[in-house]
């Protein structure tokens, strides 16, 4: 039994669904799903107190938030409760106040999108599936073969051809049966669709999963009970498809609706400038149109996101910020992460840093304020980007005075 889960509403026509393990959208319209819970029930069972007691290291310290099976089996890998760092150094070098770092490159497979796996892997188990699909442009595929392998279900997975290297090396050594799809994640994405549908398998696609946001959403829990439930004035990340931002809101939204935090944040929507069709439509206050998939950052380049609506909608509630930036931007964030905090990010993972950097420089955000950005993927995921950014080493004979000419140089 799913205690606090009241069931699965449609956000284009409204209507109510039981929150079934294999529902994906709406069985009417064909809309996106939203989890809805009772509000009223977790109040009653969970406060600062019952947190502070919890042992749980995991995204599953939530459980009241989450829509699962409460004596269901959990993933084998541990997922979530990641590094949360007060970045002081690069708060200063930027001129703000007062800013955090989370860092979900750390999860098992190195990217946020462990936590939308692990959901998926448990809602596979209650379906009754015997395997489980997505497409991806890296992340979201090496997440899911990681966690399914651990849980011994086989995976079929479509990347487009430009995905890294460094994520189909994860998918290959996961065991997934992988198809490289010579063509844009938005084809890719299609296929997968119709052999999810022809073969029955489970269907991971975040986009139209509606339980798999809600995995994604214990980032936010983990942040405001990090910051000691007293939100910043702004939360930071990178977007693509928009799942994990519209996820991110829907955290804070049920924290705040539960009394957990006594204010909401507003969301800092981060995109590459050659990809950027959600912020694009913010900016020009119309609906969204489809780009092409134009930057270096993989895991965002998206040009026909799948969760545009809720991504929107977040984006609109919290009254939030549009940022784009450029290639290089990326690219710089990456190393001034990497120097000032000793995180590495890829560069999707640092876009949200570079989205902070340039709303203090144009005067969307003030100096005053206080921020968290999200690192949600790791560098070492694409490594020839990373050295792109800082650059190639010195390289010498093993002789002193050769060391001597180059060390203005180092």
């Amino acid at each position: 039994m799913m205690k606090h889960v009241l069931g699965a509403k449609c956000i284009v026509c409204g209507k109510e669904w039981e929150a079934e393990p294999s529902i994906t959208v709406c069985p009417s319209c064909g809309g996106l799903l939203d989890i809805q819970y009772d509000y009223a029930e977790i109040r009653k069972e969970v406060d600062h107190k019952v947190m502070a007691q919890r042992q749980e290291q995991s995204m599953w310290r939530y459980m009241e938030y989450l829509p699962v099976l409460s004596k269901g089996e959990r993933p084998k890998l541990r997922v979530g409760w990641s590094p949360f760092y007060k970045a002081d150094r690069l708060a200063e070098t930027l001129g703000i106040r007062e800013l955090y770092i989370k860092d979900d490159g750390v999860n098992p497979t190195a990217s946020l999108k462990d936590r939308a796996s692990a959901m998926a892997v448990v809602k596979a188990e209650e379906a009754g599936a015997e395997t489980i699909a997505c497409s991806s442009t890296g992340n979201a595929a090496s997440s899911l073969a990681g966690n399914a392998a651990a849980a011994g279900f086989p995976t079929y997975i479509f990347v487009p051809s430009r995905a890294p290297r460094g994520k189909v090396s994860q998918l290959m050594i996961f065991g997934a049966h992988v198809v490289s799809v010579k063509s844009t994640y938005e084809d890719t994405f299609k296929l997968s669709e119709q052999a999810i549908e022809k073969f029955g398998w489970y269907n991971r696609n975040a986009a139209i999963n509606p339980f798999l946001m809600e995995g994604k959403k214990t980032v936010a829990l983990e942040i405001a009970e990090q910051l000691g439930w007293k939100m910043t004035d702004y939360v930071a990340l990178s977007v693509g498809d928009g799942c994990t931002i519209a996820g991110v809101w829907k955290g804070f939204k049920d924290l705040y609706e539960t009394g957990m935090i006594d204010r909401l944040p507003r969301l800092i929507s981060v995109q590459a400038e050659g990809c950027c069709p959600l912020n694009r439509a913010i900016a020009q206050n119309r609906p969204w149109e489809p780009m092409e998939e134009n930057t270096l950052a993989d895991s965002i380049a998206v040009g026909v996101p799948r969760n545009a609506e809720k991504a929107l909608r977040a984006i609109r509630e919290s009254k939030g910020v549009v940022v784009n930036v450029s290639d290089q931007e990326i690219l710089d964030a990456a190393k001034l992460l990497g120097r000032t905090c000793g995180v590495f990010g890829e560069p999707a993972g640092v876009t949200g840093t570079a989205g902070v950097k340039k709303a203090l420089e144009t005067g969307l955000i003030s100096e005053n304020s206080s921020v968290v950005s999200i690192v949600t993927g790791n560098g070492l995921k694409d490594t020839p980007n990373a050295m792109k950014a800082a650059g190639e080493p010195v390289a010498i004979d093993p002789e002193m005075n050769q060391l001597l000419q180059v060390m203005d140089r180092l």
